[in-house]
This record gives C-alpha cells, structure tokens and sequence, in this order.
C-alpha cells in the first residue's frame, strides 16, 4: 500500500465514508450545469427534447428532475443547492446557468459556449475551486446561434473565444472556492478579479433555493428559507435535511421568492403570487423597482439571495464570504474561517502529490490535478424514475399518449436517484455506461470505494433491465454500448490492491454475480446468426461505420469486428476475475472454464470469418437480404478492436485448477484433431499462459498498420479511422443509395447520431488506454520477442513496453506545454492561454484532432479524457 496516503487526512475521511451504506459526502459538487434540453424534462408528444425545454425557459420554469446552476453544490439527494448568479450590468439575462448551443442549432450538434474550468477537488469535496470567466460586454447569445447555424458542417464551430469579447481582457475572473469545516459545515469564498484595465460594475447573487418537489405530488411538507431579522443569515427548514443556515458578508439587499414557475411567461396564464423562480432576474435586469422591493422585504420563501452590487477597479480583486452550516453561529467570519481554506489547501496538497512519490514536472502534476477535479465536480446528483415519467405525476397534467410507446417505454422498472460519475456536467448530463467505466479507473486511484460503488449501481435491479441488460444513456436505454464492465471492474480491483492494499474479493464476487446476467443477455440477444459474431449497432462508436449500423437495410444484417472482439474481451475479463475469486474460493473453478470455452468459441469464429489475409486486417461483413455478403473494408479502430483481448493465466493459478487446465488441454486436443482453430495459447518458460484473441503473428501485423504515421499513429496517439482513407474514399452501394466514408480529422461531416462527435479520424483516449494497457500485458509475457517498427518503416525496433510508451507520451502530450508555452489541446487559442492568469488552465475534451490533437466536441468530457491522469501515474510506474 502507499504509505504516504494512509497517513493523510484525505484519506482518513474517505476511510469514514467507506463505512457507510452509501460512500459519499452529505455535501458534494452534485449540481448540474445544465437541466434543461435534457431527455428526463421533455413532456413532448415527438420526443424532442432539444425543443421542449429551452435555455430561454430554464430561468422562469421549474425543473422536475433536478437543478443547475454555475459553480454550484447540493446535498446528496439535491434537495437543497447554492450556486452562483452574475449580471455585468449589459446582459440581457441574469446569467444563473450555463449556455450552450442545443443539436439543431450547432453546425456540428450541441455544445456548451462558455469559459469555466475545474480547477481543484478532492473526493470528500473538503475542498473545491471552480473558475468561471464572464465578459464585461452583453454575452453574444445570439451571435454564437446565428453564426453557428449558418455555417455547414465542412466548417469549425463558433466558439465564444472567435466572437472577440475577451480580445481587450474585458472580462472578470470569478473563482469559487469551497472549504469543509466539518461534513455539515461548508465555508465559502467567491473572489472576482477585474481582468481589465478599467474600473467595471458586476452584480453577484450567491443564490440559495430548495428543488421543488411539492409541485409534483409527492406527500411532503415544502421546505422553506426564513430572514433571520437584523443579521447577515437566513435559516432553512425541510423535512429531509432539518435545518441549515446561510450566513454572508453584509449586504444592504437580501431578495427571497419562490423556486415556482413563472406561468404566465411559459404557459400565459396568471401567475398566483409575483414571486416566482425568475424574479430576481425581472427585479435586476428589468429594474423593476416595485418587485425589487416586494422582494426585499420578504422574509419567506424557497430561493434566496444577497445582492452584491460591486465596483472593481482595473486589475483588482474583491471577495465575498458566505457559510452554509448546521449550527447556529454567533460569528461565522471569525479568525478560523480563512485558516479553514488553507488547512483543507494543504490536505488536498499531501493527498495528491502522494499518488506520486517520485518527481514530475510541475506541468504533469498540474494537469493530473485537474483531470481528477473535473472527475470529481462531473459527479452529479440523477433522478429519473422511468415509470413515473411515462405516465406522469399526480395532479399534473398527464404526458401525452405517445410517450407509452416511445423513448425508454420498455424501461419501467428503472428508478435512479443516485450520484452518477457524468461523462460531463453540461453537454452530457446523464449517465452513459460505458463512458461511466472509463471514468472509474482514474477514480479508482483516489476513492477506490466509490469507484467499486458506480460500477455495482449499473448492475442493480433498479438499473439492469429482468433480462439482464444493462441500461445504455438516457437518449436510449435499450441503445448497446460496449461491454466493458468486467474490465473496468478488474482494472478498479487492480488499482486498489496495488494503491491501498486492498484486495477486495467481495466486490469481484458480487459484481461478477450480476456480470452473469449481463454477459448471457449479450449471448442471446446480439449474436443473431448464433455463430459467436456479435453486431450491436454503432456500439457507441457513433458515425464510425460507412453505414449506419444500428438501421441496417430491411433484412440485412451486419457481424462486427468490434461486437465481436467486445465480447471476446467480455468472456475473457470473466475469466480473468473468476480465476482470481478462485484463488479464495475454489467453487469458482467452473466459471473460469465456462468463459474460457466462450472465448475460444468467439475467437475461432473471429479470425476464420472477418480477417482478410490480404489486407492483413479484420473488417466488417455485411449480409443483405438476397443472401450475398459484402466485406465493408473500413480501416478503423474496429479492426484494432482484437488488440483489447489478451490474458496471461500463472502457473500458480493451474496448479490450483486441476480441472480447469484438465479441459484446456482437451480443447486444444480436440481442436488440433478436427482442424478447429485454435485461439493464441503460448506458455513462457516459467509456465505462464498467454491466451490472445489473435495470433502473435495476426498482432505483428496489425501492429505494423497500426503504427503507420500514414494510417493510425498521429502527433496526439492512435487515430479511430486510418489516414489510408483520406486518398482512398471508400464507397458502397446499398440498392439505390451509395454510402462513403472518408479520413475527417476534425469534427463530423455528417449528421449521424446528432453530429456533435466524430469517429472518422480523431484521437479519443479509452481507445488508446485500452491498447496501451494490452501493450503493457505482452510486454510482461513476451519481453523483447516482439519487436516493431516504431514508427513503421522507420527501422527503429520497439517492444510492446516501448510502444505502449510512446504511445501514452503521445496522449499525455495533448495536454503538455510545449517549448512555446501552448498545449495542443487549446490550439488556436494560443493567444488566450499564454495570458499570465490563463498560461496553466486545462480543458478535456472529448476527442482531439487526428492531425493536430486540437481538443474537439465536448469541452468539458473530462469523464474518459481524465484516463490521462491514470496514464500519468503508469508513466512513473513503467519508468522505474
């Protein structure tokens, strides 16, 4: 175990909450940042969920599944949330959640259109700091629609940085930061600091309101926030939470109304009482004094907020403090407040730079940090209770009839109300399954138990449909994404036994339980020709294939390299975790033989139907309805795929399995006998076996294609299309239609599952992780007997160690500063970034250019991009 984080007070914490039912903190970065547009809001009869619930609307009309708001925190179950507002005084909205472009409106789908960055977090959120950038000019809400939605998808996005509003530094820096006293104690400081050579006005409403649940039927007696006369302070009262207090610094202005929707704006009938969810905006903005002052004066409501009305001079800083506690205090600002902020600093300080006991740069280190910040504040409070969506809520209008048949109908049984680790909090503010287990390996490093946490919720009865799958992301549960569960699961065993010392049997045995489920489901459903190809569809691989594979032809059907290989990896992962339960528990040994024969099974059927000796690659093969079978020769990273699928098996480990090996044995017997192929088995002069789902020679070759600059390797890692295809269009004809496929190195050129990513070029991160990771296993097996050109044709042999590390430099290299002080990943933007206060800010996208490894599509999908703080941590690893 690392030494250096057991004696941390981080640490310490995390070892209390992993005592509890539920490992979380109370109080955590739960808020979203986007609600609205979101698939558990829309009540539309046509599913359009982009449409029903607009970003003109979230300020005026209440959510019923959660809350957002910048910068923001809750409690665990979202009843009670603060976050912060700003107007500059020009704007033609209050500015209380982030903006962003919605599917129809961007030229490459939606995206958010703001400045934030996470800065810093820890896993019990004892301290936080969030930093959000807010122009002194009108924000260009309409310019960023309008010039997005004018321009074709061969064209960039319109991003907030091209408008010009931050060219002369006219803009505010507001850093929010958040420190833990106790778990029911959050002290809080908001700094805004004048980027400008000029004095400028801002106006700051840390805002604090409870969700509304009380409209919706549910038998609750509704919250309340009461003025607690001649002080700085309000009290809350509710039901769940019993009482806090808000104390802030001094302010003339205290507004209260009501988290209600403003009806006669949204639905044109009159509103009962002039104190809805938007009147603090109408009172501010609009300055209407009346309301301002019917606000001010009362002392009873579900939203509340001290008006800060500041004047800052150029280049200066001011700060707000406010307190959230359980206690009533008699001087919440005393001398232990500040100390608070620098004692958690320091402890957050000692618990990351003990996951790395050797030097790094400060560059590296800066950019893990914030990898695992941005995981951290994407951990988000999600409710969505499927059967309650469909048919509606008591007293409240009932959906329309539609719904009964439409998105996520089959789906009753799923009832969440969780804290999910999100792929982001903006763009993708609902769970995602397989995005979720890439997010577990890096947060395995630092809250092993919340990791081991995330991965069992997938698996619940409340998530996993009866017949054992396993819910895809809310646009569409019954959608397949890879199955990469039992992967995720062996690598968040792996991480805690060699971080933490915890070898923790338990959580392989009871998701391996659930796993069971999953894994047959998979067997029965998506090898429809039951020859042990699987297909699945796009399989999150969105716009990858030339066609689209989840909406084949009429009667048509499709084997996938990748559903193949997915579940190869699948059997195999099984495998690898019933042989280890089973050094504890040997009732496990006929587990580890089913998986295996599954895996022969899938791999005999892999390399004698998609492999094509001439190309020496593996692609997929359609089958249409006449009884022809066409090979799509796409070069993609789904004929890489098979480079996932490869476990070495101890000596020690047989020789604990009798009959195990016993029928290992009589299959290669039986195999060699009848001509049956046979998947890679090499044993290694100690006894160790490695079983591949390739060949050593299959995995020379592919190697070779692979680490071609002209194909694969590229400046930010290994691309998921091959640069073969940018002069080598590759086209089918389908009856009339003809479909092609092409090299794009930067964002989509086609609207293919809503176009706001692309798989046709760029460099997405799990992707890389996973080969990276299979590298370093044959590495361990085969030492220098593989030897490859890196890159191909240069005459510089590597071994699959050297490879994966070259490769995981070529990642983290994304994110680097280089000689000039700019990172690839915020190319064209290099003027911005080398500002003084900017020069170390991070952003994680969510793919990055094929070609120039410009961070692309979501702007803050640290959800899988954060895998680069794992690739960190294996680079002081390898290197030692």
């Amino acid at each position: 175990m690392n030494q250096f984080i057991k004696n941390t007070a981080e640490y310490k914490r995390l070892q209390q909450n992993a005592t509890k039912e539920i490992p979380l903190e109370k109080w955590g970065s739960y808020l979203g940042e986007r609600q609205w547009g979101t698939v558990r809001e829309d009540y539309s009869a046509n599913g359009d969920a982009w449409n029903y619930f607009t970003h003109e609307q979230s300020r005026s009309r209440v959510y019923r599944w959660g809350e957002d708001g910048i910068a923001g925190i809750s409690d665990m179950h979202q009843n009670l949330c603060f976050a912060i507002a700003l107007w500059n005084g020009k704007d033609e909205i209050l500015k209380e959640r982030l903006f962003g472009l919605t599917n129809a409106q961007g030229n490459h789908g939606e995206d958010v259109k703001e400045l934030y960055y996470y800065l810093d977090n820890t896993p019990t959120h004892s301290y936080m700091e969030y930093l959000y950038k807010y122009p002194q000019a009108p924000f260009p809400y309409k310019q960023l629609i309008e010039v997005n939605s004018n321009r074709t998808k061969a064209e960039p996005e319109y991003e907030l940085l091209d408008t010009g509003i931050f060219n002369d530094n006219k803009y505010f820096d507001v850093r929010v930061k958040y420190a833990k006293n106790n778990a029911d104690d959050i002290c809080i400081i908001i700094k805004i600091t004048n980027r400008s050579k000029e004095n400028a006005e801002l106006v700051l409403l840390p805002t604090l309101w409870f969700r509304n649940r009380w409209q919706f039927g549910d038998d609750i007696v509704k919250p309340r926030i009461e003025k607690i006369q001649n002080a700085n302070a309000v009290k809350t009262t509710d039901e769940r939470l019993g009482s806090y207090y808000f104390y802030y610094d001094a302010t003339p202005e205290t507004l209260m109304t009501e988290n209600e929707t403003n009806t006669e704006k949204i639905f044109g009938y009159s509103n009962t009482s002039p104190f809805v969810k938007d009147a603090f905006h109408t009172a501010v903005v609009n300055n209407n004094d009346d309301l301002h002052e019917q606000l001010k004066n009362r002392t009873i409501g579900t939203k509340v907020a001290p008006v800060y009305r500041l004047n800052i001079n150029g280049g200066e800083s001011l700060k707000i403090k406010l307190r959230l506690c359980n206690d009533e205090l008699q001087n919440p600002f005393n001398e232990n407040f500040n100390e608070i902020f620098v004692v958690r600093k320091k402890e957050a300080d000692e618990f990351y730079n003990a996951l790395l006991p050797v030097n790094i740069s400060d560059d590296d280190a800066n950019i893990q940090r914030q990898a695992f910040a941005g995981l951290l504040w994407s951990k988000q409070f999600y409710q969505y209770d499927i059967e309650r969506w469909l048919k509606g809520d008591n007293n409240n209008i009932a959906p329309p009839v539609e719904r009964m048949q439409g998105r996520n109908a089959g789906w009753e049984h799923l009832k969440i109300a969780d804290v999910l680790a999100m792929p982001d909090k903006w763009e993708y503010p609902w769970f995602a399954a397989w995005d979720l287990c890439f997010h577990c390996i890096p947060l395995a490093m630092i809250d092993p138990v919340f990791a081991k946490n995330q991965l069992i919720l997938l698996c619940r009865e409340w998530y996993m449909s009866p017949a054992g799958q396993i819910p895809s992301y809310e646009w569409n549960f019954s959608d397949v994404n890879p199955p990469v569960q039992a992967w995720a699961a062996l690598q968040v065993y792996q991480t805690g036994k060699n971080i933490y010392g915890n070898a923790d049997i338990n959580f392989l045995k009871r998701i391996f339980q659930k796993l069971m489920l999953n894994f047959t489901w998979w067997a029965n459903r998506e090898d429809e020709n039951k020859n042990n190809i699987f297909s699945g569809g796009f399989l999150g691989l969105d716009n990858i294939g030339v066609i689209d594979r989840s909406s084949l032809p009429s009667g048509a059907s499709l084997e996938q390299v990748d559903g193949t290989a997915w579940m190869g990896m699948y059997a195999l992962n099984m495998m690898e975790m019933a042989l280890e339960i089973s050094l504890y528990d040997n009732s496990y040994e006929d587990a580890v033989t089913k998986f295996y024969e599954h895996f022969v099974l899938i791999a005999a059927s892999l390399n004698q139907e998609l492999w094509d000796d001439n190309d020496n690659f593996f692609y997929d093969k359609l089958h249409t309805i006449d009884g022809s079978s066409i090979t799509l020769k796409v070069r993609s990273i789904v004929g890489l795929s098979v480079l996932f699928d490869a476990a070495i098996i101890s000596k020690k480990h047989l020789q604990k399995l009798p009959d195990f090996a016993k029928r290992m044995d009589y299959l290669k017997q039986y195999g060699l006998q009848h001509n049956k192929f046979l998947p890679c088995e090499q044993v290694s002069d100690n006894g160790d076996i490695l079983i591949s789902l390739v060949h050593k020679e299959r995995i020379l070759k592919l190697l070779s294609v692979m680490l071609n600059e002209n194909e694969f390797l590229s400046a930010g890692g290994i691309r998921a299309l091959s640069k073969y295809h940018q002069q080598h269009l590759y086209t089918l004809q389908l009856g009339h239609n003809n479909f092609s496929i092409n090299y794009l190195s930067a964002e989509s050129d086609n609207g293919m599952f809503g176009g706001n990513s692309n798989w046709r070029g760029p460099v997405w991160l799990p992707m890389n992780y996973l080969i990276i990771q299979t590298l370093y296993k044959l590495q361990s097996f085969y030492g220098d007997d593989i030897k490859v050109d890196y890159p191909t044709g240069a005459n510089n042999l590597f071994n699959c160690k050297q490879i994966a590390d070259a490769l995981s430099a070529k990642n983290i290299s994304i994110f680097q500063q280089d000689a000039a002080g700019n990172r690839p990943v915020m190319k064209d933007d290099e003027w911005f970034y080398q500002k003084p206060e900017n020069k170390n800010l991070v952003l994680f996208y969510e793919y990055y250019n094929g070609d120039t490894a410009k961070g692309l599509g979501a702007s803050h999908q640290t959800g899988w991009s954060s895998l680069v703080a794992s690739l960190l941590l294996n680079k002081i690893a390898n290197a030692e």
